[in-house]
């Protein structure tokens, strides 16, 4: 019953950091590298992905590889979830 869940994270990539909307980034772009998503940013991510998701973050998932692009972020949902299901 979930819309797709990167077209989610890129809804809110692009609601919650300007410079993001200013870009008209793509999926593959670097959030984090472009300064886009700070490291303030990929808690409010996170925090997004828990509360939108049901899934818990671990500290060991809190890397840079996991939160560089939204393919990326979509990828940590999707192993977290169990590839899909709900």
């Amino acid at each position: 019953m979930n819309e797709n869940p990167k077209a989610q994270v890129r809804q809110f990539i692009l609601k919650q950091f300007p410079l993001a909307r200013k870009r008209q980034i793509r999926d593959s772009d670097a959030l984090l590298e472009s300064g886009m998503v700070d490291s303030l940013g990929v808690l409010q991510v996170v925090n997004f992905i828990e509360e939108e998701f049901s899934i818990k973050i671990s500290d060991d998932d809190l890397v840079p590889d996991n939160f560089q692009t939204i393919d990326r972020i979509t990828a940590l949902i999707a192993d977290r979830a169990g590839t899909s299901g709900n």
